[in-house]
């Protein structure tokens, strides 16, 4: 009964660590470093959790048509050392992205420098 219970166990315990292990990307894989992009706009969304905060923000385009892109962003932590706080990220506030695009050519980037309206600013290291 022990044996069989502890097997369970270990199996269960390596299903769920592949899952989670499977979800972290490498950065080269999604993102392609030769295409920066920098967005001046509006933050619409804010997600604030490990192992990446991720934002999108209403920006416009090459064409001036509106666009929503998400960024991903280092971990909480990361902004919390540069004397960056959740609070900094308020919906509606203005903010200028430096990123690189994804390689699929949605919108979705990821991080290379923040700057908000108040002068604060951060940049990230490529593949944070």
């Amino acid at each position: 009964m022990r044996s069989r219970l502890g097997s369970t166990l270990t199996t269960l315990a390596v299903l769920l660590s592949a899952g989670s292990a499977a979800a972290h990307h490498s950065f080269a894989t999604v993102f392609d470093a030769s295409k920066p992009v920098t967005l001046i706009g509006t933050l619409t969304k804010v997600e604030w959790k490990n192992p990446h905060i991720a934002f999108s923000l209403d920006a416009k385009g090459d064409h001036g048509q509106p666009e929503s892109w998400v960024i991903e962003a280092g971990p909480p932590n990361f902004f919390l050392r540069h004397n960056i706080v959740r609070t900094d990220f308020a919906i509606g506030r203005r903010v200028t992205v430096e990123a690189v695009r994804a390689r699929n050519g949605s919108l979705f980037g990821s991080l290379l420098k923040l700057s908000f309206a108040n002068g604060k600013s951060v940049t990230s290291s490529l593949g944070s």
